[in-house]
């Protein structure tokens, strides 16, 4: 990490949750990190980090892969087209008309892997399992989002979608 913060961000996968060798909070603590935040209300990605040390910026993306997929989508990405210099960047989320119905647990902003339509027109969920199905991601060509308190979406409703890119 110290090698890291030569450059202008250092992002690190893998070592920000709860587990025994999750030590990536406690080796930026060691060199002084501030921290803004360590975990946010979405899923998959639940547990990232995001701070400052020695004036450098850092983001601790979770080391599942959908959860990295999605943190560096949503979050690490715009930080890295601010530090470019690309100014001020918003999520390239569309409308789209949900092919069959969806339910979810309330609570977070959910990133579901779906299936748009070429055209955009229409999305359905690619019928993940969490986010440590890999073979749902694989299907996936955009990540369906979901409101947190919204439990039931109808068929024929209007979503809102977020292509992917990587």
């Amino acid at each position: 990490m110290e090698k890291g913060l030569e450059f202008d961000l250092l992002l690190v996968s893998g070592g920000v949750s709860a587990g025994k060798y999750d030590v990536v909070e406690n080796v930026l603590a060691d060199l002084g990190a501030e921290f803004f935040f360590d975990r946010v209300r979405m899923q998959p990605g639940q547990p990232v980090v995001f701070g400052r040390v020695r004036e450098k910026f850092f983001f601790g993306l979770p080391g599942n892969p959908l959860s990295g997929m999605v943190t560096f989508e949503v979050l690490a990405r715009a930080a890295l087209e601010l530090i470019s210099g690309r100014g001020a960047t918003t999520l390239p989320l569309l409308r789209s008309r949900l092919v069959r119905e969806l339910r979810q647990r309330t609570g977070l902003t959910r990133f579901v892997p779906s299936c748009l339509s070429a055209d955009g027109a229409t999305v359905i969920p690619a019928g993940s399992h969490g986010s440590s199905d890999i073979p749902a991601s694989v299907r996936a060509n955009a990540w369906l989002v979901t409101e947190p308190d919204r439990e039931h979406y109808d068929a024929d409703e209007l979503v809102r979608v977020m292509r992917r890119s990587i």
